[in-house]
């Protein structure tokens, strides 16, 4: 496997504000990614994950630093190559689907935006990839269910065939027995494809189950790096991320049951 990673950040800032009102969002954020790898950042809400997601998929040109994708640095306007390269699922299913786009719709923009030929094939091919069969092709999302939108969303990110996805709390929207279908589909997806996984998230279940190392964020900056093993083992070094941890034991003890069976069954 090469040892260049496929997501280098160096020294990342991002701010807010002007003046006395300024304040950082990132701040001073280093970490890779290598090829292959499902990195996990956790944190509590406004911790600084989702800017730096969207500084590294390029939806944020505004930040200081340096930012690497397959060793090839990034400007802070990205080409088309490297939006095909690098895709996002978000949060909100519902949300980030047009409501007044059809399946085969949402699916067929970003083949249009590229330049890539061939739709109709593409189209049922990743729908079949995110396990939805033909009958989805010409639904609106609101004829869909939470699960079943994720899935679209994943699809319309998987149809450029890119290397890399940026994951957006992909789950936190959905039932807790949809997540654990979900995020077992992400999983399959990573394993048959090879792609590089950079996941977000504030459960830490969630994290477990689909990392192998973790970063753990407070106030814009990454307070300690481990693996998944040794945060479920709780074999931190951070007060921070012991007290995360603590706080996270309940919710993430009854999500991380529900993978399991949903593994086993």
């Amino acid at each position: 496997m090469s040892r260049v990673p496929e997501i280098s950040v160096r020294d990342l800032r991002v701010a807010f504000g002007e003046g006395e009102s300024r304040r950082l969002a990132l701040d001073g954020v280093t970490f890779d990614v290598m090829p292959g790898e499902s990195h996990g950042l956790v944190g509590e809400s406004g911790c600084g994950k989702s800017t730096l997601l969207r500084a590294v998929s390029g939806l944020h040109a505004d930040w200081q630093g340096e930012i690497a994708i397959g060793g090839e640095k990034m400007a802070r306007r990205r080409t088309l190559a490297m939006h095909r390269h690098v895709q996002m699922v978000f949060q909100d299913p519902y949300g980030s689907l047009h409501p007044r786009h059809t399946v085969d719709t949402i699916l067929r923009e970003p083949l249009a935006i590229h330049g890539l030929g061939d739709a109709s094939r593409r189209i049922a091919e990743a729908l079949e990839q995110v396990g939805l069969g033909p009958a989805f092709r010409f639904r609106f999302p609101h004829q869909l269910s939470g699960g079943q939108r994720q899935r679209v969303a994943i699809a319309r990110a998987m149809i450029l065939e890119p290397r890399v996805l940026l994951l957006d709390e992909p789950t936190s929207a959905l039932d807790v027995s949809i997540q654990a279908e979900v995020l077992n589909l992400l999983s399959d997806l990573r394993r048959e494809r090879g792609l590089t996984y950079l996941l977000v998230s504030h459960d830490l279940a969630v994290v477990a189950h689909m990392c192998e190392r973790v970063g753990v964020m407070r106030a814009g900056r990454i307070v300690e790096e481990t693996t998944a093993g040794a945060m479920r083992a709780g074999r931190v070094a951070n007060g921070y991320t012991r007290r995360f941890l603590e706080a996270s034991a309940g919710y993430d003890r009854a999500m991380a049951r529900t993978l399991t069976e949903n593994d086993e069954a």
